[in-house]
This record gives structure tokens, C-alpha cells and sequence, in this order.
């Protein structure tokens, strides 16, 4: 009797551990602005972006159970997974161009880095926001998007290129903050 009320303890200390669907829903609305922007990011479309917004949160709320430490990345990578299934970026079978947005897509502050970025490719967009915004490694990219790691390589070199060649702005600027357009969600 003794022991099996420790063990029921114990079940319950661990069920706490585990996030819940308060907890994700507290994280979506205190980082929705930079969660979304990710979103944005990966698609290049405010409608598919808040798509894979809420398609991130369902599967926060309802997929595999995660320790509370992990929500905030988790929900991060549930954007990100849901994006590569709306958009399915490939590698480019040859150089990289740079694509133009048409009618809803465009964003009316075509100065902002979000819009610049937002017109690359999907491949290399993806790699971008990947590795350099969220911090992947250059092997996690190539596991999300089904690619060699030269791949991801290739695309991620592009990517910087494009990034510190911002003609608006002095070397010393580009130095000191190439990432300046984005608002980087933080987590805890």
C-alpha cells in the first residue's frame, strides 16, 4: 500500500512536468507577433502564415506531450514543420533567383529586411530562417527539409551574401547588425 502510493506521486509529479494546453496558449499570445513573423518568413504570405500559426498551436495543444522547459521551442518548431508541409522548399537545381511577388503577397514596406527576405526563393528562405534566425544547425536543416547538408550549405552562404549586401546600409552597420530588421522571439 505504502508503495503504491508513492508511485502514484511520482505520476503525478511527472504529469506536471509536462506542458499543458494553458501553457501553450499563454505562450502563442505573449510571442505572437514574433511567432508569426517566423511564419511569415518561411511562407512569404500573410494567409499562409497565420495558417501555419494555428496549425503550430493545434499541434502544440494536441500532439506529443512536452516537458515545460521545451514549449516555447517546441512551438517554434511546430511552425517551422508545419510550414515545410504547406511549402515544401526543394534545393535549387541551379543558381538561385530571386523570386517577385505579385499582387497580396507583396508587403506594402518593401524596405523592411521581413520583405526582402520574403522574396528569395522558399528553399533558401527556409534555410535563412533556420540557421541563421533560430539557430539550427546546418545538419537539423538538412534533417527538416529532407536535403544534403551541402544543400543547406550552399543555401545558407546565399542567404548571407544577400543579407550583408543590403545596398541602404554602411559596412559598419551590416558589421555591427545584419539581423537588425527582425524581431528575435526569446526563449526562456
Amino acid at each position: 500500500m505504502f508503495r503504491r502510493k508513492n508511485n502514484q506521486d511520482r505520476s503525478n509529479e511527472r504529469a506536471t512536468e509536462y506542458a499543458t494546453c494553458k501553457d501553450f496558449q499563454q505562450i502563442y499570445t505573449e510571442d505572437m507577433v514574433g511567432l508569426h513573423q517566423l511564419a511569415y518568413l518561411l511562407t512569404a504570405d500573410q494567409a499562409k502564415a497565420g495558417q501555419c500559426f494555428i496549425a503550430g498551436l493545434d499541434e502544440s495543444i494536441h500532439g506529443n506531450p512536452v516537458f515545460k522547459q521545451w514549449a516555447r521551442a517546441w512551438s517554434k518548431r511546430a511552425i517551422i514543420r508545419n510550414a515545410i508541409k504547406m511549402i515544401a522548399p526543394v534545393p535549387p537545381q541551379s543558381t538561385p533567383v530571386t523570386e517577385k511577388l505579385t499582387g497580396n503577397e507583396q508587403n506594402e514596406n518593401l524596405d523592411t529586411m521581413s520583405a526582402k527576405v520574403a522574396t528569395w526563393v522558399p528553399f533558401e528562405r527556409f534555410v535563412f530562417v533556420m540557421a541563421v534566425l533560430e539557430g539550427y544547425s546546418l545538419r537539423e536543416c538538412s534533417a527538416f527539409l529532407g536535403c544534403p547538408v551541402q544543400d543547406v550549405a550552399t543555401a545558407k552562404s546565399a542567404a548571407l551574401q544577400k543579407v550583408t549586401k543590403q545596398p541602404e546600409q554602411s559596412p559598419a552597420q551590416t558589421e555591427a547588425a545584419p539581423w537588425r530588421g527582425f524581431a528575435r522571439v526569446q526563449v526562456a
